[in-house]
Order: C-alpha cells, then sequence, then structure tokens
C-alpha cells in the first residue's frame, strides 16, 4: 500500500512523476474526395489517410503538496513526430473542410443577413472556399489565416483566439490544466481521486449537475483493490467525467489486469439514455456536442468511424467501417494497484457542416456531421519498469503463496510424527506400571457417590473369608 501512495519515498512516484511507459499518439485524418459534388449537396465521400505517429512525453511540474492530503500538478506533453512509424508525411496535402470558415457559417446562422452577406462578401476578397487543401503539419498544428482577424472584426468575440489555427495547435507543449489530487496517505482509497480542476470541484459547461461533476481520477492511475465493475476519470480533452465499464479479467506480460472498456451509453444522446440529457442539445446517439467548451464551434466526439453510434451517422457518408477491434477503446489495469499495463484512447473529432442562407461559399451542402479526423493515445508497461512490475507485484507473491503451500506441506508429516512419538511414548509409560492390584490395597471409602463400587468390594471380602 505504501508504494501505490502519491509519496516521494514510494516507488511509483517516479512513475507517477514522469511517465516512463512510451506514449504514442497515432492520427488519421479523413479526405473529402469529392468535394465539388458535396458542394452541389451530393454525399460526402471519404478517404482515411495515416496514421500519423507521434511520440508522446508526458511530464508534471509545479507538483505542490498540501494539508489536506492533497497534491496539485500540471502535466505537460510534447509531441515528436515518428516518420519511420508513419504512413506518410507532414508536407502531405489533404483536402478537409475549411473548418474555420465553415465553423463561423454555422455559428452566425441566427445573425441578420447582413451581417452574413458581409461576411460572405469578405470571403469572396479572401478567396474562401468551403473546401480547402492543407498539408498534415497545418491542418494539426496551426496556420495563418487572414480569416480569423477578418472574422472577429466582422463580429467581435466570435472567435476570440489570434495567431494560427490548427486542430492541435494548443496540444502540443501545452498542459491540462491544474489538478488537484488525494495523495492516499491518510486514506489509501482515496489516492490518485480528483479534488478540483483548475480549482473548480464542478465544471459549468453542461446542462446538468451531474453532467458537470468532476469524478474519479486525473485518468493515469486509480485506487488499489479495484474492484471488476466500472472506473472514472475526469477528462480535460473531453470537457466531462467519462465512466468506462468493466469487460473481462485477463494477463498482461503474466500481470493480471482487469480490462475495462466503452459503455454504449458513453455518448448516447439524452433521449436513448436520460442522465445524458445534460449534455445536449443532442444529435443522434453517439456524437457528444462539445460546442460549450470549444467557443462555440459546432463540434462532435464520438468514437472512431461512429463506432457504438447511430447507423444515420454512418450512412449520410461514404467510406466509414466501424470495428470494434480497430475503433474501440480500452483500458488494462492492474486490479491489485490501479495502475494501468496496457491502454488505448480513442476519440474522433467531427464538424456539423451545412448550407447557410446568405452566405454563398456554403454553396447547398446538406447537414451531416463530417468526421475529420480520429486518435488513438495507446501505451503499454515494457522493459525494465515491466521487470520490476511482474517481480515486485507478481513473482514475489506468487511465490510467498508456493512457500506458504510447501510450509503447510512439511507441517503434516511433522504432526503427524509427534502424533505417533507420542502415542509410542504413552504406550511405554503403559507397559511399565503394574496391570492388577495387590491384596493389600485398601478399599476405597464408602461413598455415597460409589455404592456400586462399594457393594462390589465388600462382595469380595465375603467370598473370601467362605
Amino acid at each position: 500500500l505504501q508504494n501505490v501512495r502519491i509519496d516521494p519515498s514510494s516507488i511509483s512516484f517516479s512513475m507517477w512523476k514522469d511517465i516512463p511507459v512510451p506514449f504514442y499518439m497515432s492520427v488519421y485524418l479523413f479526405e473529402v474526395m469529392n468535394p465539388k459534388e458535396t458542394l452541389q449537396g451530393a454525399k460526402p465521400v471519404l478517404n482515411q489517410r495515416g496514421p500519423y505517429v507521434y511520440r508522446e512525453f508526458r511530464y508534471k511540474t509545479n507538483i505542490t503538496f498540501h494539508d489536506n492530503d492533497t497534491v496539485s500538478f500540471l502535466e505537460y506533453r510534447q509531441l515528436f513526430f515518428q516518420p519511420d512509424m508513419s504512413n506518410g508525411t507532414e508536407e502531405e496535402y489533404i483536402i478537409v473542410p475549411n473548418i474555420l470558415m465553415m465553423g463561423a457559417a454555422v455559428m452566425m446562422e441566427n445573425l441578420p443577413n447582413f451581417v452574413k452577406l458581409l461576411l460572405s462578401g469578405a470571403l469572396a476578397g479572401l478567396k474562401q472556399e468551403a473546401f480547402m487543401n492543407r498539408t498534415v503539419g497545418e491542418i494539426l498544428w496551426g496556420y495563418e489565416d487572414p480569416l480569423l482577424d477578418t472574422i472577429n472584426t466582422i463580429v467581435p468575440g466570435l472567435i476570440p483566439f489570434k495567431g494560427k489555427f490548427g486542430l492541435f495547435v494548443e496540444l502540443n507543449n501545452s498542459n491540462s490544466g491544474l489538478f488537484t489530487v488525494y495523495t492516499g496517505m491518510k486514506n489509501i482509497s482515496r489516492v490518485h481521486m480528483v479534488d478540483s480542476w483548475n480549482g473548480l470541484k464542478k465544471v459549468n459547461y453542461w446542462r446538468s449537475s451531474e453532467c458537470n461533476m468532476i469524478n474519479g481520477t486525473a485518468g493515469e492511475m486509480w485506487p488499489p483493490f479495484m474492484s471488476p465493475t466500472s472506473l472514472e476519470f475526469y477528462s480535460p480533452d473531453a470537457c466531462r467525467s467519462m465512466t468506462l465499464v468493466y469487460e473481462q479479467s485477463g494477463k498482461f506480460e503474466g500481470v493480471p489486469t482487469y480490462r475495462f472498456v466503452a459503455p454504449k451509453t458513453l455518448f448516447a444522446n439524452g433521449t436513448d439514455y436520460p442522465p445524458n440529457e445534460g449534455f445536449c442539445p443532442c444529435m443522434q446517439s453517439g456524437i457528444q456536442n462539445v460546442s460549450t467548451c470549444r467557443l462555440k464551434a459546432p463540434l462532435f466526439i464520438s468514437h472512431p468511424h461512429f463506432y457504438n453510434a447511430d447507423p444515420a451517422l454512418v450512412d449520410a457518408v461514404e467510406g466509414l467501417h466501424p470495428s470494434k477491434d480497430q475503433h474501440a477503446l480500452f483500458l488494462d489495469v492492474h486490479p491489485m494497484t490501479g495502475i494501468p499495463m496496457n491502454c488505448s484512447i480513442k476519440l474522433q473529432l467531427n464538424q456539423y457542416i451545412k448550407r447557410v442562407s446568405g452566405i454563398i461559399q456554403t454553396g447547398k451542402i446538406k447537414p451531416v456531421v463530417l468526421p475529420l479526423l480520429w486518435f488513438a493515445e495507446s501505451g503499454s508497461i515494457k522493459g525494465p519498469v515491466l521487470k520490476q512490475f511482474y517481480t515486485n507485484l507478481v513473482l514475489i507473491p506468487s511465490l510467498m503463496d508456493y512457500l506458504q503451500y510447501i510450509f503447510l506441506g512439511l507441517s503434516v508429516p511433522l504432526v503427524i510424527s509427534a502424533a505417533v512419538l507420542m502415542a509410542r511414548s504413552q504406550g511405554t509409560a503403559a507397559e511399565k506400571s503394574p496391570r492388577h492390584p495387590t491384596m493389600q490395597s485398601k478399599p476405597p471409602p464408602s461413598s455415597e457417590t460409589t455404592p456400586l463400587l462399594h457393594n462390589t468390594v465388600t462382595l469380595s471380602q465375603d467370598d473370601a473369608e467362605a
């Protein structure tokens, strides 16, 4: 128990502080193969490109211990492209939706027509179209776009940020917010559980108190002695707490594990699963609207290829092939310590696009939730860390169990031998003692409690005199 607490003297502290597990983020982009036809109202045809693989390093800074059995920290991640593990380069060009323009169009849909016409004229001047041809590096890590300043000039504060625009522009060399978690020094059952995030006990993105709750851990480790039921963690990327459910027991490199997976209700809408009503406004089941925590942009998260989602989402485009083996997320956790041994967290980012009257660049695009990309963050304990883990938490306990049975096995013949020796010693003592009483032995004194014995002795004396 001492080794799973967040304590500088514990074995797991260095693992918690600077995660030694090699993590990789594999990114898959969806290329739109028929942009002109889609603009005229045809069904989008998608082609998955990638993976583009990045080595991910995570480390914690600003580690501060508090008197109430908690510790605060900032966790940073750095991503480095791995050409030898990737199917393509960051310099490849891919046709995708003009994310900034199409997002702004939907966000401005209910504004007065003259505002939308003003934006449409500005878009024409900047030669902006509904689809763009950009490199992988630009799509992920950002590019300079004069449209950003133009939009904020026409509608101040609509997109409140400056500089480069990219889907992962804020992911690299950034932290996931200030987490405060329990150390387990006073109560081991609370270790790694989140006390607050950015000073908040709950977020305010959603429409119900239950959906705004910050539950579980920060998603790295869990309290020991886990039960095969469920686990929870708060995800800043998804702006919510997530619950995974137990699927099966297994082993990873000889280490016993519990596998936890996403239930079908994770991204279900409020109609199919009422507790999720707070995440609405909803569309079909299988996607979650994250616009309230993403600058009100029409963005949705889901499982890759709309796995476990309403079939209508898959049918609205061509080129998706949802599969449990390829697209389901999982966590394999060592139940005794709460430490993940093997994991793969997979999410897809989607954008809602449609024709917006007054903005001619949106053409006749039919309303559709269009997949932009999906990614898998995967890692497993290997090498010396796995060897130490296996030795300390599997081999030694197993050896102790075997020794227990060996000692038990040895103790049985010893007990039997002792019993035989005791029986023999009692038999020898019995042989040395007289077997019959002598005539000189005195009769027992008369007693009210021994009448039969008294009568027997008296009868014997009468026989002797006769």
